[in-house]
């Protein structure tokens, strides 16, 4: 029977590398029903909405979807895609793999970053603070972070760590100076791995040495846990530690949906020109085949997509080649085992 599936190709590139992303996986033999919706600037032009109440729908009905870069339209009455996403389906896991295909200045990283996704300073509670005359003299935003919503992402890393056979979970805080709100989700994860103990190690950084030692010696790390914050940043560090946004897939993780993308941007300066690569949404799409259990397809495709890109002679100009997209996708296919 065949698994319903979202599909979003998105803005820009986006139609691009979901085309390409759909082959391979048929190719693979993948059986997935996809059900294709709009979102982003697609979906203004279609319902004058960026995120549709009929793309959540079928999102509420699928409980999967698979998301090209969206173009966040800009002006008042829109609503955040991002934001309807987390809040419709309570995404609270946000997860980053990172690791090395082309060797280059770091040859061993392969590291997967849990950001807790809905909590934390992106929470939105902020107001601006009148003093005299001047109404927007000063602003203040609230970071809000939970007992349930730190034991959850916590507990979540350390399962995705034994169910992958990591070895080790890294907690990243800055308790030193937010005692109360960094402090509690360090306690809370501290007491969680306690329960861990003996099957996988537990090591705490502060952000700043953190930020550090990743560019100094990212090997040493393995799955690492952070706020909403702290993980928007350092996700994209270990993005650029491989290569940059084109090879860094992303999940968001809830009780009742997943959705898995590409979160690099739209690139409108090549949409509709057959050069982009759509590399990080095939991974992403791994991600997803890894998450409904079909593990042995996932690494049949990113065998295939690993082995293409290392061999560099039909790869994308981003990756140091004159490929198509279909040329590329062509190659990946036909490498399928």
């Amino acid at each position: 029977m065949s698994i319903p599936v979202t599909l979003i190709p998105g803005d820009g590139i986006g139609p691009s590398i979901a085309d390409a992303t759909v082959r391979i996986l048929a190719a693979a033999g993948a059986d997935i029903a996809w059900d294709r919706q709009v979102a982003g600037m697609a979906g203004v032009a279609r319902w004058n909405d960026p995120i549709p109440d009929i793309t959540l729908d079928s999102i509420k009905r699928t409980r999967l979807a698979l998301k090209g870069p969206l173009e966040t339209p800009v002006g008042d009455g829109f609503r955040s895609i991002n934001v309807a996403l987390r809040k419709t389906f309570d995404l609270y896991a946000n997860v980053r793999p990172a690791y090395t295909i082309v060797p280059g200045r770091f040859d061993n990283v392969d590291i997967v970053l849990v950001r807790e996704n809905t909590e934390g300073l992106y929470i939105g509670v902020e107001h601006y603070i009148k003093i005299g005359d001047d109404p927007r003299a000063a602003a203040e935003s609230v970071a809000i972070i939970t007992r349930l919503g730190s034991e959850r992402i916590v507990r979540y890393a350390f399962d995705y760590a034994i169910a992958h056979n990591r070895k080790k979970v890294t907690l990243v805080h800055k308790a030193n100076i937010l005692k109360f709100s960094q402090g509690l989700f360090l306690d809370v994860g501290r007491m969680v791995a306690q329960e861990y103990a003996g099957r996988v190690q537990f090591e705490e950084r502060i952000i700043d040495a953190m930020a550090m030692h990743l560019v100094m010696r990212p090997e040493s790390f393995d799955v690492v846990v952070t706020t909403n914050l702290f993980g928007d940043i350092l996700s994209d560090e270990i993005s650029g530690l491989v290569g940059g946004l084109g090879l860094a897939p992303g999940a968001n993780i809830g009780a009742t949906a997943a959705i898995f993308e590409a979160v690099h941007g739209t690139a409108p300066d090549i949409a509709g020109k057959n050069i982009a690569n759509p590399g990080a949404l095939i991974l992403a799409a791994c991600m997803m085949l890894e998450h409904i259990g079909d593990r042995e397809r996932a690494q049949r495709i990113r065998s295939a997509f690993e082995t293409t890109v290392r061999d560099g002679s039909v790869v994308p100009r981003d990756l140091g080649g004159t490929a198509s997209t279909d040329q590329f996708t062509d190659a990946i296919i036909a490498r399928l085992e």
